[in-house]
């Protein structure tokens, strides 16, 4: 298998967290097997290029990198509003023009808001950006509310750790859930986090250890094939089901059957992933009782069918 070759666009002063969640992703090589993906660093100017850490590091590759890309990553730009400069836009457009995947963390939006590649597009950015993002590119339908937004071609992230968040959706993309999955367990993350749910920008107080939901998270995953109403939720949390359904809006940011049904298709896909199970036994095991329930969620939600899934992420 040839690598996936992901390039980073570096700016001056860059942010070396922003740089680290694409690395820590896309660098991880599988525990078994050749790496899926190769990983390098490029910037305007070859050379010492500063950091908002107060440290230089030493970038050798200029723009040329990005002719032998396949995804570039543009991790954060500071200031927000700064200009860009001309070369960096015009790369970064022939880039996509030749089928390269462009890829912004945080405010690395607004690079591709000046290159012109989110034009008549959704897009996020961190929510404190947001205003002055939207103010300055009109015609970027912003929402400031997600994690990130996906196109295929071109996607953008909230800040910080959504990046990594984004950055485990494409390789779950690319290669499926189990192995997105195995990078996630190396690098001690939860379960992954759906674009669509909020960057937490209003949430007024850490919620108390007595409050946290991790313990029925734990449980609920363990249990994808019995009923997981919001009744029954509620129950085991010893909650009332009012409660239960504002503590998963102020923490995850979605409702419960929202969560329990991506815990369910996470699960589906590993399952087409690496067993032989027929549809509707699988459909059974993750809890959405039939072959013809998941055949239509995977098709609203995931927009193919689990045979199709199975047979571009089979490794059986």
């Amino acid at each position: 298998m040839t690598p996936h070759r992901v390039v980073a666009l570096l700016t001056p002063p860059q942010s070396p967290f922003e740089l680290a969640c694409a690395s820590e992703v896309f660098d991880t090589a599988p525990q078994d097997g050749p790496p899926r993906y190769s990983f390098r660093v490029c910037a305007e100017r070859p050379g010492p290029l500063p950091t908002t850490a107060g440290y230089a590091m030493l970038v050798e590759a200029g723009l040329a990198a990005l002719r032998e890309a396949d995804t570039v990553v543009v991790p954060g730009w500071q200031p927000p509003g700064a200009p860009v400069p001309p070369d960096v836009t015009e790369a970064l457009r022939g880039a996509h023009r030749r089928g390269v995947r462009i890829v912004a963390i945080c405010t690395g939006a607004f690079v591709l808001a000046q290159a012109g590649l989110l034009d008549g597009r959704r897009a996020t950015t961190h929510w404190r950006s947001a205003a002055r993002f939207a103010a300055a590119f009109p015609e970027v339908q912003v929402d400031p509310d997600v994690l990130f937004v996906d196109h295929g071609d071109v996607a953008t992230s909230a800040g910080t750790g959504a990046g990594i968040d984004l950055c485990l959706h494409l390789v779950r993309s690319d290669h499926g859930a189990a192995y997105a999955a195995q990078i996630a367990r190396r690098m001690v993350l939860p379960p992954h986090r759906e674009g669509s749910q909020l960057q937490y920008a209003a949430q007024p107080a850490p919620a108390r250890a007595d409050e946290s939901l991790a313990p029925l998270l734990e449980w609920a995953t363990s249990h994808l094939d019995t009923r997981l109403t919001l009744d029954h939720l509620a129950e085991r949390a010893g909650l009332s089901s009012r409660t239960l359904a504002r503590r998963f809006t102020e923490q995850l940011g979605i409702s419960p059957g929202q969560w329990v049904l991506g815990r369910r298709l996470e699960a589906a896909r590993i399952l087409l992933e690496q067993t032989d199970l027929p549809v509707e036994a699988i459909a059974t095991r993750v809890g959405l009782a039939s072959a013809v329930n998941l055949r239509r969620r995977f098709r609203v939600h995931l927009g193919t069918t689990p045979g199709a899934y199975r047979r571009t992420f089979s490794e059986t």
